[in-house]
C-alpha cells in the first residue's frame, strides 16, 4: 500500500537501485572514478553534490524544452539557412558577417529558457551561467530552425552566442520568428532590453558541475 505522505511511484522504491546503478554507471562511462562518486556523498563533497541535484533539477523542470540536435559545420551558412525554409532572411545573416570556421559535426541538446521578465542581454548571459548554460550559436539556431519549424510560431528565438559588430559599432544577433502564415530569420540589437515573451536558445555548459567537463 502506498504512504500517505508519498506518491504510489516513490513508495514502491525498488527502482531507487536501478536508477543508482545506472547514475554510477553513467558517470563512470563519462570518465568519473569511484572515488569521484563517492566524494559527492561526503561531507566535503556537500557543494559539489549541490550544484549536482540543481543541474538535474533545472533539466527536469525544463525537459519540454529541451530539442535534440545534429549541427552540421560541413554545411556553408547559406546551405544552413536553406535548409530551414524560412520564408524571409535578413540579408547581414551571411557568412561575411557570421563566419564558421568549425568542420565536422556536433551533437547537442538546445534548451529554450524563458526568463519571463525583461532583461538586458548581458543580464541575459548571466541568468544562464547561474543555470549552467552558455547562448547557442547561429548554426546551432539554424539547425534548431530546420529541425523544429514551428516552434517560432510560438514565440520569438534568438541566440546570444553569435554577435556581427556592423556598422557605427552596432552589435547584433540573429533570432527566429513568424506567424501562422510565415517564418522569418532576422537580427535584433544585442544592446537593448529583451521583453517577456522572448525565449533564449542555450546549451549546457558542461564545465558548470566541477570547472570541468566530466
Amino acid at each position: 500500500m502506498a504512504s500517505k505522505d508519498k506518491p504510489a511511484i516513490v513508495s514502491g522504491a525498488g527502482w531507487i537501485g536501478d536508477f543508482a546503478g545506472k547514475l554510477v554507471n553513467g558517470l563512470i562511462e563519462r570518465g568519473c572514478s569511484l572515488e569521484q562518486i563517492h566524494s559527492l556523498v561526503t561531507s566535503e563533497g556537500k557543494i559539489a553534490m549541490g550544484k549536482f541535484i540543481d543541474g538535474v533539477a533545472e533539466y527536469l523542470r525544463n525537459a519540454g524544452n529541451l530539442f535534440r540536435l545534429v549541427v552540421d559545420y560541413n554545411q556553408s551558412l547559406a546551405e544552413m539557412i536553406v535548409r530551414g525554409k524560412y520564408d524571409w532572411v535578413n540579408f547581414d545573416i551571411s557568412e561575411k558577417h557570421f563566419p564558421v570556421a568549425r568542420r565536422g559535426t556536433d551533437e547537442l541538446e538546445l534548451q529554450l529558457v524563458h526568463l519571463n521578465r525583461a532583461l538586458s542581454s548581458d543580464e541575459v548571459l548571466r541568468e544562464l551561467e547561474k543555470l549552467g548554460l552558455r547562448p547557442a550559436t547561429l548554426p546551432e539556431l539554424l539547425a534548431f530552425g530546420a529541425a523544429y519549424k514551428e516552434e517560432q510560431r510560438k514565440y520569438p528565438i534568438v541566440a546570444l552566442g553569435s554577435v556581427w559588430l556592423g556598422g557605427f559599432g552596432r552589435r547584433d544577433v540573429a533570432y527566429l520568428c513568424g506567424g501562422a502564415s510565415e517564418r522569418y530569420l532576422d537580427l535584433d540589437w544585442f544592446g537593448h532590453d529583451w521583453g517577456l515573451g522572448w525565449r533564449f536558445a542555450a546549451v549546457r555548459n558542461f564545465l558548470y558541475f566541477t570547472g570541468h567537463a566530466f
